[in-house]
C-alpha cells in the first residue's frame, strides 16, 4: 500500500447539486414542524402561544449538540453514514411531531410529552445531517467554487421550504388531524428517500479511493483544539452576533407593517414576499460572482460578507426613519433591499465558513471540519433562537414603555443595525481565509493560523 498521504478529488457541480437536494429534504420537514404546527397549536386548538414558541426555541437549544455530531463525522471514513442517519431521526421526528400535535386535542399532558421528544429528534436530526452536509462540502468542494456552492445548497433549502409549504398547504384543505398526520408523514418519508437518492455514491466518486480512519481524539480534547484557535473563536462570536441580527426582526415585520403602515394581512404578506425574493437575488448574486472571481480575489469572501453586514445595517436604519415617517416611505423597497443584503451575507458567510472550516488540523492531524462546523452551526442555531425572541421581547417591552408603535420598532431595528456593523468588526479582524486550489492532505500533520 502507498505511503502517501491521500488527496480527495473534488465534487463536480453535479455533485454539489445532489447535496443541495439533502438541504432541500431537511427545508421540508422543518417548515412543517416550525411553522404549520405552530399554527395549528395556536389556532386550532387554541393553545398558548407560548407552547409552539417553547418547543421551536427547544429544538434550537439541542442543536448545541453540533460540535459532538461534527466530531463524530470528522472520525470517519464516510460522512454521508452521518447525513443519512440524521436524516432518518429528522424524519421520525416530523412524524411524531404531527402525532403529538394530534394527540394534544384529547389528551394535553401526553401530546406535550410526546411533542417534547419530538423536537428533541427534530433538533438532533438538524444538527447530525446539517453539520455532517457542510463539513463534506467544506472538504469536498474546491475554494474557487465555495461561494456558488454556498449559493446552491442555501437556495435549494428555501426552494424546499417554498415548495412544501405550497404543495403540503393545498394538501391540508380540508383540515383535519388525520390528514394532518398523513400529510407529515409523506413529507418526512419523501425527504428521508431524496436525501437516500442524493447522497448515493457521492463520496465513491468524490475519492479517487476510500480515506483512511483518522486518528481517534476525545472529543473534549478536539473542541479545546478548535477553540484554542483565535480564529475560530472570533469567527463563532461572528456567527452568534450576526444570527441574532439576521433572525431579529422574522417575527416582527409583518407586524411593523399592520401596526404602522396600515397593511392588511395579505398586504405584509406580499412585502414578506418581496423580502424573500431580495434574499433569493443577494445569495445568486454572490454565488456568480463567486464563479467568476474565483481565487483571483483572495479574501473577497470577506468582502462580500462586510457588504452584506454594512448593507444589511444601512437598511435597517431605513426602517428605523420608517417607522417614524409612516405610510408615506417608500416600505417595499426597503424591505427589499434588507432581504438583497441579508441575502449577500448569509452566502458570503457561509463560504467563508466552509474555507475556514479546512484551515484547522489537530494536533495528531485529524480532521477538524466536522467539529469546526459543529461549533459554528451551534452558534448559529443559539443567534436564531436567541434573535426571533428577542425582537419580539423588545417589541412588547417597547410598547408598554413608549405607548408608540413605531418608536417600539424603530428601537429594534436600530438595535439590530447595531449588531450587523459589531458583526463587521469582527469580520474584520478575523481576516481573510487563505485562497489554495487543492484541499491540504488529509494525512497531513499540520495546524494553519
Amino acid at each position: 500500500m502507498s505511503d502517501k498521504p491521500h488527496t480527495p478529488a473534488h465534487l463536480s457541480w453535479l455533485g454539489i447539486v445532489r447535496l443541495g437536494l439533502v438541504q432541500t429534504a431537511l427545508g421540508s420537514i422543518v417548515v412543517l414542524t416550525t411553522s404549520t404546527l405552530n399554527r395549528v397549536m395556536m389556532v386550532e386548538l387554541a393553545l398558548p402561544a407560548a407552547l409552539p414558541a417553547a418547543l421551536v426555541a427547544w429544538h434550537y437549544a439541542v442543536q448545541l449538540s453540533r460540535p459532538r455530531w461534527g466530531h463524530g463525522s470528522d472520525g470517519g471514513a464516510r460522512r454521508t453514514p452521518w447525513i443519512i442517519g440524521g436524516m432518518g431521526v429528522l424524519a421520525l421526528g416530523g412524524i411524531l411531531a404531527a402525532d403529538a400535535t394530534a394527540l394534544m386535542s384529547g389528551s394535553p399532558v401526553l401530546g406535550i410529552l410526546l411533542a417534547i421528544l419530538a423536537f428533541t429528534m427534530i433538533g438532533a436530526g438538524v444538527g447530525a445531517s446539517g453539520t455532517s452536509l457542510l463539513a463534506l462540502l467544506a472538504t469536498r468542494v474546491t475554494p474557487t467554487r465555495r461561494p456558488a456552492a454556498a449559493a446552491i445548497t442555501w437556495i435549494m433549502m428555501v426552494m424546499g421550504i417554498a415548495a412544501t409549504a405550497g404543495i403540503a398547504g393545498g394538501q391540508l384543505d380540508p383540515f383535519s388531524m388525520q390528514r394532518l398526520a398523513m400529510v407529515s408523514g409523506a413529507v418526512s418519508l419523501g425527504a428521508f428517500l431524496l436525501t437516500l437518492a442524493a447522497v448515493a455514491g457521492v463520496e465513491r466518486t468524490a475519492s479517487v479511493v476510500a480515506e483512511p480512519a483518522e486518528p481517534k481524539t476525545d472529543f473534549r480534547v478536539a473542541l479545546r483544539e478548535t477553540l484554542a484557535d483565535p480564529q475560530a473563536r472570533r469567527f463563532t462570536l461572528f456567527v452568534l452576533i450576526s444570527m441574532i441580527a439576521y433572525s431579529a426582526q422574522d417575527l416582527i415585520l409583518e407586524p411593523f407593517a399592520g401596526l404602522v403602515f396600515g397593511m392588511t394581512p395579505g398586504q405584509s404578506t406580499q412585502m414578506s414576499g418581496m423580502q424573500h425574493g431580495g434574499v433569493l437575488l443577494g445569495m445568486i448574486l454572490v454565488g456568480a460572482a463567486g464563479g467568476f472571481v474565483g481565487a483571483r480575489g483572495q479574501g473577497w469572501m470577506r468582502g462580500w460578507t462586510l457588504a452584506g453586514c454594512g448593507g444589511s445595517a444601512l437598511s435597517l436604519a431605513a426602517l428605523v426613519v420608517a417607522a417614524q415617517v409612516g405610510p408615506g416611505w417608500p416600505i417595499a423597497p426597503t424591505v427589499f433591499a434588507l432581504g438583497f443584503f441579508n441575502g449577500v451575507f448569509a452566502v458570503a458567510a457561509i463560504g467563508s465558513m466552509m474555507a475556514l472550516a479546512g484551515q484547522g488540523r489537530g494536533a495528531n492531524g485529524g480532521r477538524r471540519e466536522g467539529i469546526r462546523m459543529g461549533v459554528w452551526g451551534a452558534a448559529q442555531a443559539v443567534g436564531f433562537g436567541t434573535g426571533g425572541f428577542f425582537g419580539a421581547v423588545a417589541v412588547d417591552i417597547g410598547r408598554r414603555l413608549f405607548a408608540q408603535d413605531a418608536t417600539a420598532f424603530g428601537l429594534v431595528f436600530a438595535l439590530e443595525a447595531t449588531l450587523f456593523i459589531v458583526s463587521a468588526v469582527i469580520a474584520v479582524r478575523i481576516g481573510a481565509p487563505a485562497a489554495t486550489s487543492q484541499p491540504q492532505p488529509i494525512g497531513a500533520r499540520h495546524v494553519q493560523a
